[in-house]
């Protein structure tokens, strides 16, 4: 890719996020307003000191009158963006680097949605005219062929590949229990995972993520800047992102091993950020489980292991809350929620607490390193948007 990146040139200063759950008490706007509270007061400035702001939100609201509504804003630039999963990180990028140009001192990044009043399914796709191609399975049954697919090509034993998917959802509710922001706070036993109904393919209740409202938000500015608004920002190493063709949906050898556009946004961060050794040089990541198998899959992908041994690292308990790279400290989208227009910036908002030392004591990492990664997809395997962010304490 021919990105070069604004390593250093812009921090977060400030930010913000509700508890992700199922708010049949609260509206769209209550859950913006709270975030953006949150956010302003973490960074010490008000509305009208922000110069312009970016909103995600996959189909809770269009225009940026949606943000510009609840949070009273009086001719301010407001603009809404969507790209499937990773919206509410493509509304931090796009804030981001309209700082690093120059064209606003402050900027913000808010996420939001609001789905549990319309029922259990999440977001309601709209009908979009097609030529017949588009996929027409579900979105836990497209990533049930993972699993499946990655026994097969690395020879594993597809009863034990089971336990090790159910160890990604025990660990994801392990550390979401000690989340008092999560959807789900309740740790859940190996043994009642692997009991779960199926809900496609091998899949089960408890390897899908869980679907809540919620928001989240982020306000950004120059790296020369930072330290008027706090003395600990969070600097941007990298910020990548990477849109598929979808014709992983017509290929007949497409592998669900692996997900390209996830490990050519990763690649490119990498070498903005400079990292070399991922697993060793981050303190943690926080990645886009919407699926157990998913998870397994990006810890390849994202150069966390080598190919055909994910399983292995999570067997030994690898990207464990006391392992070498702790993986999803909040809970990830498994226990924490996901929420699709914030849960982008909910993954920055853990690496906010995390790299300040804020997080619950129960999940604070230890770690001498002072990077973290979060990462988002969006859409499916075949069809897949990929967003890969690097943030760290220091510059240089």
């Amino acid at each position: 890719m021919a990105s070069h990146g604004i390593k250093d040139k812009v921090a977060i200063v400030g930010m913000g996020c509700t508890r992700f759950a199922e708010h049949w008490d609260k509206g769209l706007d209550d859950l913006i307003v709270d975030a953006a509270t949150e956010t302003f007061a973490s960074a010490g400035v008000t509305k009208d000191d922000v110069d312009a702001y970016w909103f995600g939100t996959a189909q809770s609201g269009m225009s940026g009158i949606t943000l510009a509504r609840p949070l009273q804003l009086q001719g301010k630039p407001v603009t809404r963006v969507e790209n499937y999963c990773t919206t509410g990180s493509e509304a931090l990028r796009a804030a981001a680097y309209a700082v690093a140009s120059g064209a606003y001192d402050v900027a913000m990044a808010v996420g939001a949605e609001k789905v549990k009043d319309s029922g259990y399914q999440g977001l309601n796709a709209f009908p979009i005219p097609n030529d017949g191609t588009a996929r027409t399975l579900t979105a836990a049954a497209m990533f049930s062929m993972v699993a499946p697919a990655y026994a097969a090509k690395y020879g594993i034993d597809e009863d034990e590949l089971a336990q090790v998917l159910a160890r990604i959802s025990w660990k994801n509710h392990q550390n979401g229990s000690k989340n008092p922001r999560a959807q789900f706070t309740k740790p859940v036993s190996m043994e009642t995972i692997c009991a779960s109904p199926r809900v496609a393919g091998k899949l089960g209740v408890f390897d899908c993520a869980g679907v809540a409202d919620g928001a989240a938000a982020a306000i950004v500015v120059r790296a020369e800047d930072a330290h008027r608004y706090t003395d600990r920002p969070l600097y941007i190493k990298a910020l990548s992102f990477a849109a598929g063709s979808g014709s992983g949906l017509i290929d007949p050898g497409y592998d669900y091993t692996h997900f390209p556009e996830c490990a050519t946004a990763a690649a490119d961060a990498y070498a903005q950020a400079g990292v070399t050794d991922p697993l060793h040089e981050l303190a943690m990541a926080e990645v886009h489980d919407c699926f157990t198998p998913t998870e397994l899959v990006l810890m390849e992908d994202l150069g966390f292991a080598e190919r055909g041994t994910a399983y292995k690292e999570v067997a030994a308990g690898t990207f464990d809350l006391d392992g070498t790279l702790p993986v999803n400290p909040d809970g990830g989208l498994k226990s924490f929620g996901h929420p699709v227009g914030a849960s982008g910036l909910r993954m920055l908002f853990e690496a906010w607490l995390q790299l300040r030392g804020e997080a619950t004591p129960e999940r604070q990492i230890s770690s001498t390193s002072r990077l973290a990664l979060t990462h988002n997809l969006g859409g499916y395997p075949g069809e897949m948007v990929s967003f890969v962010s690097i943030v760290g304490t220091e510059l240089g």
